[in-house]
């Protein structure tokens, strides 16, 4: 019986710029890639030298995740903001999308992630809301 949905939030540093178009289109071909093939869905923001990312699906997929953004080169000080259960996907359309990070959304993720406990449940909402925007996705 497989294991029930999760939802994984986390941030790391990035070692590449998240500026550059090639380093988020390599990470997001990849993820996508990958999250297809493992069931996974979710969203990526690349913000301030920072990834932050939500990803949802089984709890051994997103075990195996983790363990292999542990030994990405791109990623350093990986630290999780949260892992709970959920009833139902929040990015059930998006292997992995990556929203475009408005001004007042970068002003909102920069001001929680500068927070000593930043909010999962927060982080889930900016980056739901930026996908819903229109022209996102």
């Amino acid at each position: 019986m497989p294991s029930r949905l999760e939802r994984l939030v986390y941030e790391s540093r990035a070692t590449g710029s998240t500026g550059s178009l090639l380093n988020l289109a390599t990470i997001l071909a990849e993820s996508q890639r990958n999250n297809d093939r493992d069931g996974l869905t979710g969203a990526l923001a690349a913000h301030e030298e920072r990834y932050v990312q939500v990803v949802e699906g089984q709890g051994e997929r997103l075990d195996a995740l983790l363990r292999r953004l542990e030994s990405d080169p791109r990623h350093r000080d990986l630290k999780l903001l949260d892992r709970y259960p959920i009833e139902a996907r929040t990015f059930a359309g998006w292997s992995m999308a990556s929203p475009r990070i408005e001004p007042a959304t970068g002003r909102a993720l920069t001001d929680l992630m500068s927070e000593n406990a930043p909010s999962a449940a927060r982080v889930v909402e900016l980056l739901r809301d930026a996908l819903t925007a229109k022209g996102s996705a």
